[in-house]
């Protein structure tokens, strides 16, 4: 197992200049990151993230519209310094073809987060998202304030919101940024 993270870590690291933020493993202890549903205002949609026998992070639950809900999310603190010549987050996952939001924050304390979605092919794939694209959004509205221009990022997040009862699963290899 210690040589499958050490492997995961060279192949990441040799990915064209690629820094990771977060890598999945056997080893990862799940508790690190939060479970934020829409039950923080009423609503009854269910997720939870695990880690799989082959170490990904499964991002998964049902995503209901009862009681005004719909959304689901899984959120990480931490506190990662960007290097100018850093410009874009890549994400290695694989999912179910839905649409999903990454999610930063430059400082924790905010209430707006800065949000980039994407959409899974169903396929293991490297997304890549242009940390100048990520836009202020809070509570599902857009804001007119600057795009993400923090020198740090102190949380990240997934979240699936399509307005739409659905069930999901994400499978989360790693989180990184060139």
């Amino acid at each position: 197992m210690k040589y499958l993270l050490i492997l995961l870590t060279l192949s990441l690291s040799s990915y064209t200049n690629m820094k990771e933020i977060y890598i999945f493993s056997t080893q990862t202890k799940v508790n690190e990151w939060y479970i934020v549903n829409d039950g923080v205002m009423g609503g009854i949609s269910k997720s939870s993230l695990v880690v799989t026998d082959a170490g990904h992070g499964e991002f998964s639950g049902h995503v209901s519209l009862a009681n005004n809900g719909g959304f689901a999310s899984i959120q990480l603190n931490t506190t990662i310094k960007l290097a100018e010549e850093k410009k874009f987050i890549v994400l290695r996952v694989k999912g179910d073809s839905k649409a999903y939001e990454f999610r930063l924050k430059g400082e924790i304390s905010q209430s707006e987060s800065y949000v980039h979605q994407f959409t899974t092919s169903g396929e293991w794939e490297n997304i890549k998202l242009p940390i100048s694209e990520f836009y202020p959004q809070f509570r599902g509205r857009k804001l007119s304030i600057p795009n993400f221009n923090f020198k740090s990022i102190e949380q990240v997040s997934f979240l699936i919101a399509n307005k739409q009862e659905e069930d999901f699963k994400l499978l989360i290899d790693w989180i990184g940024f060139e």
